[in-house]
Parts: structure tokens; sequence; C-alpha cells
């Protein structure tokens, strides 16, 4: 029947709504195979139709199928692209390997130019004004205080605050930190705040 394989792909996507799965390169491949040899037999029957109308709904049924299996393509890998932004936006320029495995060559591609487009734009604002650049990506919710408790969860070493204090990150010590400073280190697990 046709179009199964798309269906799969998409219910694959709505399984797993907020997460990102392995790019599933086989099906793919298996829908382009589909759709190659929809298209052949397409071109055949289309130019069989002069002499034999009865073929013209054939063709059209092939069609529509060619047609949904394109848009069940694009909207996966538009679902996916929408994750991998979200990626960059939660840890930053550089991925943790296990989510890396999980992304395409081409996938990771556009992950390493958008990290580059969004880093450029980022150090290009405040420059009117005197700053050299303004980290967006640093507070992804508006912080509730300036400063908040944290306990360090790995050995890290010295993080120079903006103030020009140095603290010593140490397992399992706790420190009272500006907030600002904090969120980075929290997303990549190295802090983690003590509510």
């Amino acid at each position: 029947m046709f179009a199964e394989k798309v269906i799969e792909l998409i219910k694959e996507v709505d399984r797993n709504p907020d997460t990102i799965d392995q790019y599933n390169d086989e099906k793919i491949r298996q829908i382009i195979e589909e759709m190659h040899l929809l298209f052949k037999l397409n071109m055949n029957d289309a130019n069989a139709t002069t002499e034999n109308r009865s073929l013209w709904t054939t063709v059209q049924v092939r069609h529509s199928a060619l047609e949904r299996n394109k848009r069940c393509i694009l909207a996966y890998l538009y679902n996916r692209m929408k994750k991998i932004k979200t990626l960059r936006w939660e840890f930053g320029a550089v991925l943790p390997p296990d989510i890396r495995e999980l992304l395409s060559d081409d996938e990771y591609q556009w992950f390493s130019k958008y990290s580059g487009n969004l880093a450029l734009y980022m150090r290009s604002l405040g420059q009117d004004i005197g700053y050299s650049g303004i980290d967006l990506t640093e507070n992804l919710k508006p912080p509730k205080s300036l400063f908040i408790e944290v306990l360090c969860v790995v050995d890290y070493g010295k993080l120079e605050l903006e103030d020009g204090d140095v603290v010593m990150l140490k397992k399992n010590s706790r420190h009272y930190l500006p907030t600002s400073e904090c969120q980075t280190l929290i997303r990549q697990g190295i802090l983690k705040q003590i509510m």
C-alpha cells in the first residue's frame, strides 16, 4: 500500500514530541525508493493515457501518493530541525556525544552553521552602545533572583566571575553565585541549583 513507511515515520516523531530520536536514514531511503518507483510508473502510464483514458485515474492516485510522501518527509525534517534549534539554545555550541550520535551528518552540519550564525548575531548585539555582545542563551527564563545557591556536581576548577572574584568549584561544594553566571554551567550539568 502507498505511504505506509511515511506514516510510520510520522508516528515515530509523534511518539517523542520533546526529544530527538536517531535519524531514520533507512526509512527515508525506502520512502524515496517508493517515490522513484511511483514516478517511473506514472511516466509510463502518462505516456500511454493518450491511447487509454482509463489509466488517468491511476496516474492521479499515484501522484497524490507522491505528494503525500513528499509532504510527510518535509514535515519529519522540519520537526527535527526545530528540535535541533532547541538543542543549540539548551546545550550551547557543543552537543553532548550521546545527542550528537542521533543526528545525521547533514543535520550536524546545519547545527554548526546555525550555531555560528547565532554566535555572530550575539556578538553584534550592543556594539552601538559599547558592549562587545550579549549572550542570548544565558537566561532562557527570566531569573527570580539575582543570586542563587548551587551545588557543584563535578570538580570544575576555577570560575572567574564578572566582578573579578574567583570561585573554586569542587565536587559537592555549595556556593551563592550570580544567576547570570550560573545558567550555562547548570545547563551543562556542572552545577545544580538548590531549591
